[in-house]
């Protein structure tokens, strides 16, 4: 079924968002890891394009985490039976979420932390 105008379907997204961040403790932990590094981000100043790559970092993580709350969601309509495909599912979609997860410490090591140890005069600025 099709949204009747582009402000529901922005609505709907919405919705989906919030779904994800009440009710996934995952997804509040993410968020609250992403508003830490744009804290330090903005304390270090950070030029554009580490911004940009913090900032599709971040999307990637949470995307992640809301592709796993989908495919759980899926899996239990499905079944609510164990059965051992709906686990593998399940722990292949939470896998992705850590590969993700992994990678953005990563990103966020290789971004900030030669600023941050400048900052900290740990490292002489080149």
């Amino acid at each position: 079924m099709r949204s009747p105008t582009l402000f529901h379907s922005f609505r709907y997204a919405f919705a989906g968002l919030w779904y994800a961040l009440r009710t996934q403790r995952n997804a509040r932990i993410h968020l609250l890891v992403a508003l830490a590094i744009t804290a330090m981000g903005l304390w270090l100043r950070l030029d554009a394009l580490r911004w940009a790559v913090l900032a599709l970092t971040i999307a990637l993580v949470i995307f992640a985490e809301m592709l796993n709350t989908v495919i759980e969601s899926i899996v239990d309509l499905i079944t609510l039976e164990y059965h051992p495909l709906a686990q593998i599912a399940k722990d292949v979609s939470a896998g992705a979420v850590l590969v993700t997860a992994i990678a953005a410490v990563v990103v966020g090591l290789l971004i900030l932390g030669p600023p941050l140890l400048a900052r900290l005069g740990l490292l002489a600025n080149k």
